[in-house]
């Protein structure tokens, strides 16, 4: 049976370690710098929402249910204060406090034979991975990649954070009926997510701001205490985004723990995700290789799609050695979506052209251009096909009619 390392446990490494013991066919070891314990106890990383597909595969891995949290059934769209549309999911996302999910499914994979190493692994202890594994995968999140893959030029067109992105989990904010991914855009400052959550001290409401760098709603640098993070978010929401403050109880709002908000600025950015350490394979899964801004929410949605397809890479592929021939297989696999989900994710940060405040304008009477546009986060190949594509076809016909 052969050896498998996967270098970490967050989204990509926890479906990915499911996905590779569901098939039966793989002895894995997962590394990572945090126990389950830590992970319950530590500070929440990031916004997170699992929209049709993922949730799809983590029951088709047997993955542990998620608890009864809300029912993400549609996406509101405010632009510059007007309310344009709430247009519907097919199927309902959900999105679960992350330190009490990853701490079940470790337990989960533990008790199904799956081994757990603690403790970082740097490039010297890569080297010494890579002589005892036949394929290593980096699935190292953020902070990564730890392995010396490629980087993908036309993929990664900006070499600075275009927004900081500040997120807390807070009780005493009503949500939107019908629940689900609440977006105000403020142009040329930023945006204004809300999501419904569930944690272990109960339902919460995500209130995560991605602010554009020096522009108004760039405010909690130097934040460090929970205090301090509640009342700037009381502040920027009462002057920037009054019909959020209309639902905000005063007396109950706060975050749910105080480890319960974090700031980041994200590089994007695209690799290529294999190469070879000491003659063994490395493949790249998830935001190690694919790290997009979340402003369109992909993030554990991508990474659930490349585990999925890494896997079925490694089983459907013909039998033989694990080299660089794999990868490319792998690669070549997952790279449509990779590239519609970052060139929708790269538009989402910039000026939005024309054709796309056309849209959103037109759905605002038009209840299935409502729905399409919902259907975007679900399925990121019909927002590249309707941002880019057929923007592209209708610039093509307007350029030959005008020779006409």
């Amino acid at each position: 049976m052969k050896r498998i390392a996967v270098l970490g446990s967050g989204t990509a490494g926890l479906h990915l370690s499911y996905a590779l013991v569901n098939s039966g066919a793989f002895q894995v070891t997962v590394y990572t710098d945090r126990t389950p314990e830590e992970v319950k106890r530590g500070r929440v990383s990031s916004t997170q929402v699992h929209f049709g597909p993922a949730r799809a595969r983590e029951a088709a891995y047997g993955m542990p249910l998620w608890e009864a949290g809300p029912e993400l059934e549609s996406i509101h769209v405010t632009v510059g204060g007007q309310k344009l549309f709430t247009g519907g999911l097919v199927h309902p996302a959900k999105s679960v406090d992350q330190r009490a999910y990853f701490f079940r499914c470790m337990k989960d994979l533990e008790a199904k034979g799956v081994s757990f190493v603690y403790g970082r692994v740097d490039e010297e202890r890569l080297q010494e991975l890579a002589r005892a594994y036949d394929l290593i995968v980096d699935c190292s999140g953020k902070r990564g990649p730890i392995a010396p893959f490629p980087q993908i030029g036309e993929l990664s067109p900006v070499t600075t954070p275009q927004r900081k992105c500040s997120a807390g989990y807070f009780h005493g904010v009503v949500p939107l009926e019908p629940a689900g991914v609440s977006i105000t855009i403020l142009p040329g400052a930023g945006e204004l997510f809300e999501i419904p959550a569930l944690t272990a001290l109960g339902p919460v409401t995500i209130l995560f701001i991605e602010s554009v760098p020096g522009g108004p709603l760039d405010v909690f640098g130097g934040i460090k205490d929970p205090e301090s993070f509640r009342d700037r978010m009381r502040a920027v929401v009462d002057r920037h985004f009054p019909a959020v403050a209309a639902r905000v109880d005063g007396e109950h709002f706060g975050l749910c723990d105080e480890r319960g908000f974090v700031q980041i600025a994200v590089q994007p950015a695209v690799h290529r995700p294999y190469c070879t350490v000491g003659g063994t394979l490395v493949l790249g899964c998830g935001d190690s290789v694919v790290l997009n801004d979340p402003i369109t929410g992909q993030g554990c949605n991508t990474a659930s799609y490349c585990a999925e397809q890494l896997v079925r890479t490694l089983t459907e592929e013909p039998v033989g050695p694990w080299d660089e021939r794999t990868g490319e297989a792998y690669w070549k696999r997952i790279r449509d979506y990779v590239t519609e989900v970052t060139q929708w994710s790269n538009a989402m940060m910039g000026p939005l052209p024309d054709h796309a405040v056309g849209r959103l304008m037109a759905a605002a009477a038009d209840p299935a251009a409502a729905d399409r546009i919902a259907g975007w986060f679900a399925d990121p190949a019909t927002a590249y096909e309707d941002l880019f594509r057929s923007a592209a076809g209708t610039k093509e016909q307007a350029e030959r009619q005008g020779g006409l």
